[in-house]
């Protein structure tokens, strides 16, 4: 306490700071995030700010068992505690929020002492609002802004369009040409640069002004988004046909936009090439060799700390919950268990961090990246155009088999040649009635005979369905049948 931050070292650490009882704020957060940096500066002068509460950080990739304990699957991560209880938690970068929660945590120093302004949505001291106010102007956030300073739209299409203007080729992308932070913005720039044209790029993810205004100003809802001579040519897939048909070197010629000069085309080479491999990043050509393997070695790929059902940190568990949502079959490999493959594949694919998803070879990008195109859509939408189909749960499958036929057995052999009493009994009733039916033979699919059982809460075979409602075993068949019941069931 006393206006410092903690770094907490162990599970052990962080348990016996928050039993004590104080106020406590814990910030997890990653060397490799530029927001988890930026609140790491607000919540150092909320620490300031609020001298009688514990406020401890924890890198969440480095302690993987504090991360697992309050569930993190993404930075910055604020977890609130008082009396010993976690009483809140918030996820991203909110400036606001995250001093709004610590006063009502912590309370104020002076007990009659007045909030920061109303305005600013804050209830802490001058310093805090100063660097909340900084961090707001460095990435474009609408959130904190003066009263009676209401976001100007004719001020924010005047300023995308003097952006788009900028360069004659002028590329919205997630990262740098350098450090791209997504396989597609990543795909744009090695693609750009086969092309020897210069290009200007923005980092959309620098500024959420212009990331959101540009999805409505262009009307396209991704990134990343090429312009030429202020015209949008397209996203990653519509600027890769049109390199592979040789369209966009003729939609360059058409706007007079010149080849860049030898030496400058090669200057802008340097570092790409394949997922970022060049001569000089020092990799051996088997380790290169053994990488590119490993990233192909399944249409979906996912490089991990952990296995998916033991993850190792919260980061890779998101993904893995994200992929099963998503129905995907995917295979992958366990960072911690080679130290080559992990070293190697940060060079390999200009992506220092863990977890690293890809997608027929190509790297789509880490935990937030998925994270966010499960939510926008992309990502279905990515599987679908690479071909990956989606798996099957096997409650989807039994129900499509019940539904397969409105009246529908599942017994042991075949209606011609049944392997149990039970099931030559429901056939032959079935066959004096006149019913029409389908069957399956459980005993041909292990999964579907166990998952049933479970399914319909019914332990035996055989079993019958009717438009996919139980009807029963065999005892019930019998019993409908001798009730003259069992057709009218069956037909209803």
């Amino acid at each position: 306490m006393g206006g410092s931050v903690t770094e907490v070292r162990s599970k052990q650490e962080l348990d016996a700071a928050v039993k004590a009882g104080a106020p406590s704020v814990l910030h997890f957060w990653a060397s490799w995030c530029d927001a988890s940096k930026h609140m790491d500066q607000v919540f150092s002068h909320l620490a300031t700010d609020f001298p009688l509460a514990n406020f401890l950080r924890v890198e969440a990739e480095e302690q993987p068992e504090i991360s697992e304990a309050y569930t993190v699957s993404a930075v910055p991560y604020f977890v609130f505690f008082k009396d010993g209880k976690v009483v809140d938690t918030l996820e991203g970068a909110n400036p606001s929020s995250l001093a709004n929660k610590v006063a009502k945590v912590a309370g104020l120093v002076n007990p009659g002492a007045p909030a920061a302004p109303a305005s600013l949505g804050m209830a802490a001291g001058p310093a805090v609002l100063e660097s909340v106010q900084e961090l707001a102007r460095g990435n474009g956030s609408s959130q904190v802004q003066q009263q009676g300073e209401p976001v100007k739209n004719d001020s924010l299409e005047v300023r995308l369009r003097q952006l788009i203007d900028s360069h004659t080729v002028m590329l919205f992308m997630k990262g740098s040409t350098d450090a791209p932070k997504c396989g597609f913005s990543q795909k744009v720039v090695d693609i750009l640069k086969k092309e020897q044209v210069k290009f200007g790029t923005f980092d959309i993810l620098s500024d959420i002004e212009v990331r959101e205004g540009l999805k409505k100003f262009s009307n396209w809802p991704t990134f990343p988004q090429l312009y030429c001579k202020g015209e949008l040519l397209g996203g990653c897939d519509i600027v890769i046909a049109m390199h592979n048909s040789g369209e966009l070197k003729e939609v360059f010629r058409d706007h007079g936009i010149s080849i860049a000069a030898s030496d400058e085309a090669t200057n802008e080479e340097t570092g790409s090439g394949k997922v970022g491999i060049t001569e000089s990043t020092g990799l051996s050509s088997a380790l290169t060799s053994r990488l590119e393997n490993l990233t192909n070695s399944s249409p979906v790929m996912l490089f991990m700390k952990g296995k998916p059902d033991e993850p190792k940190c919260g980061f890779s568990r998101k993904v893995v919950e994200i992929l099963r949502q998503e129905k995907v079959e995917f295979e992958s490999f366990d960072i911690l268990s080679d130290d080559e493959v992990r070293q190697g594949l940060k060079v390999y694919s200009n992506w220092s961090s863990y977890p690293q998803l890809y997608i027929k070879g190509e790297l789509i990008g880490g935990s937030d990246i998925v994270l966010e195109m499960q939510k926008s859509g992309q990502l279905e939408k990515v599987l679908l155009e690479k071909g990956i189909v989606r798996k099957e749960n096997l409650e989807d499958h039994l129900r499509k088999l019940i539904s397969s036929s409105p009246v529908m057995l599942f017994m042991k052999g075949t209606p011609d040649a049944p392997r149990c009493g039970f099931s030559s009994k429901v056939v032959n009733a079935l066959k004096e009635e006149g019913v029409a039916f389908g069957s399956f033979d459980i005993l041909t699919d292990e999964e579907v005979r166990q998952g049933l059982k479970a399914f319909s809460n019914w332990p035996t075979f055989p079993q019958i369905y009717y438009k996919g409602e139980l009807i029963g075993g065999c005892d019930i068949v019998m019993d409908l049948k001798n009730g003259g019941e069992l057709k009218a069931t069956l037909s209803e």
